[in-house]
């Protein structure tokens, strides 16, 4: 082998293609941008519901599946479900076969960071958000009360068991919000932006006839937003909104019945999703989760007109400037019909590629991840 070549282990929480929910995204396009600039990609990943890749074996040097445990019984340890059912001995021994560094996507991939032979490794964990936040809020917004029960207890273990981080050797955090807490306990954390199918700004001139809303609708924050915008906001209002995401709820179904204006589909692909976000008029975002960044919102900047979202959708990701900022469902209505009547232009157009082609560009990110990683 030329001394030459770096090679790097990726362990990924999931089966990273196709590259259609938001951590996965982040996942298969840093991968593909490290590929690109040269470096032999061992894939470790974990395998619950998603099928093997012939895609993922084109692309990378090597790659491993291990069936994710989901044992009831798993829910009752100390350890996050998260991170427990990761727990591979296979992994193990595959990656002691070699001595590269080691990616680990996510606290959820972490196990062996507390293994004494794979901690002396050189090992980056990839914060795709602070978790214990992000499971809390996700128990905010569920109304089933066993799930809301199971992200309230996995938020608290996963807030104890997060000092496993000191055993890496850095953090590479998402978001500047997660990079100024993992740094302020960790004091290893570097911002690396999320990773995105975007090379450049495809979004056009003009205008469209329609307000979109994309995102998976089993998670309960998007299922949240999404009844947020048929009851509160389009509620009353002349223009068209289209919802896409899978496995909607049975409530968000009910609710769109009979409604106009209003259209839910729940079958489409990223390549169509794609379409939807450049000829909408506007992509209307609102979040009630202030944690890492939503790719949904990269997706509609790149390729989208106007992009309208609420405060935690925006705040601290240096995009603000780029979006329609509306708090509440008086301001989202105003600004919604004040842009239904404005035309997309090139200044806008421009505005985003001297943002986003700073910030967001995947092969200058990867560059940064090199530079940590060897």
């Amino acid at each position: 082998m030329p001394s030459s070549e770096k090679h790097l282990n990726i362990i990924a929480f999931d089966i990273p293609f196709p590259p259609d929910y938001g951590g996965v995204i982040d996942i298969y396009y840093k991968m593909k941008s490290l590929i690109a600039s040269g470096i032999k990609v061992h894939l470790h990943c974990f395998e619950y519901g998603r099928q093997p890749q012939q895609e993922l074996e084109q692309l990378c040097a090597s790659v491993h599946y291990y069936p994710r445990k989901t044992a009831k019984s798993l829910l009752f340890n100390t350890l996050p479900y998260i991170v427990l059912s990761r727990e591979s001995d296979e992994l193990k021994k595959n990656l002691s076969a070699n001595d590269y560094p080691i990616l680990m996507e996510g606290l959820h991939c972490t196990f062996l960071l507390n293994d004494k032979d794979i901690s002396k490794r050189k090992i980056i964990v990839r914060a795709h958000n602070i978790e214990h936040d992000y499971y809390e809020n996700l128990a905010k917004t569920e109304h089933h009360i066993f799930k809301r029960y199971y992200f309230y207890n996995e938020a608290g273990k996963l807030k104890k068991y997060e000092s496993v981080l000191h055993h890496a050797t850095a953090i590479a955090a998402i978001s500047p919000n997660d990079t100024g807490y993992f740094s302020k306990t960790y004091h290893n954390a570097h911002y690396i932006p999320a990773f995105h199918s975007n090379d450049s700004i495809t979004a056009t001139q003009g205008t469209g006839d329609y307000a979109f809303y994309h995102g998976n609708l089993s998670i309960s924050e998007n299922n949240e937003a999404a009844l947020f915008l048929v009851r509160k906001v389009f509620n009353d209002l002349p223009h068209r909104l289209i919802i896409a995401g899978s496995k909607p709820s049975d409530e968000l179904l009910n609710e769109v019945k009979g409604k106009e204006n209003i259209e839910l589909n729940p079958h489409l692909t990223p390549a169509h999703i794609h379409q939807y976000i450049g000829n909408a008029q506007c992509n209307v975002l609102p979040t009630f989760q202030a944690t890492g960044i939503k790719l949904k919102l990269l997706s509609a900047l790149f390729a989208g007109r106007f992009c309208i979202v609420n405060t935690p959708m925006v705040a601290n990701t240096g995009l603000e400037d780029l979006c329609i900022l509306a708090d509440t469902p008086a301001e989202m209505k105003e600004k919604i019909s004040r842009v239904f009547s404005q035309r997309f232009t090139q200044a806008d157009i421009a505005k985003r590629e001297n943002v986003l082609g700073k910030t967001f560009s995947n092969a200058q990110n990867a560059e940064k991840l090199v530079k940590i990683l060897f």
